[in-house]
């Protein structure tokens, strides 16, 4: 059985953590879902991707002060580096990835 890691487990490792918080009921973010996956395909060996829900999750979207959803927010060491609300593109996810976290 894998051992479950937590959000501040994840945050506090060297890898960089790109978070989409979500939430089950929001069609934006189910949108997302294919566009994460090839992202993670691509940058698996340079950024962990994690979805969190929001409404499962409330503490995390207040401390990081999520007013809607999908918001993507990339951690490197644990501080925010970037952060966007909305739908975005592979393209865009990609180049904001390989410029905070270059290859």
């Amino acid at each position: 059985m894998e051992e479950k890691t937590t959000f501040k487990e994840l945050l506090a490792n060297d890898q960089p953590l790109l978070v989409d918080f979500y939430a089950e009921w929001c069609g934006p973010c189910k949108m997302m879902m294919p566009t994460l996956k090839e992202v993670s395909k691509e940058v698996a060996d340079r950024v962990k991707i994690i979805k969190v829900d929001v409404d499962k999750n409330l503490d995390a979207a207040l401390k990081y002060k999520v007013m809607g959803v999908p918001t993507f927010i990339l951690f490197k060491n644990g501080e925010i580096k970037w952060r966007q609300a909305g739908v975005l593109s592979k393209a865009q996810l990609l180049e904001v990835i390989n410029r905070e976290v270059p290859a």
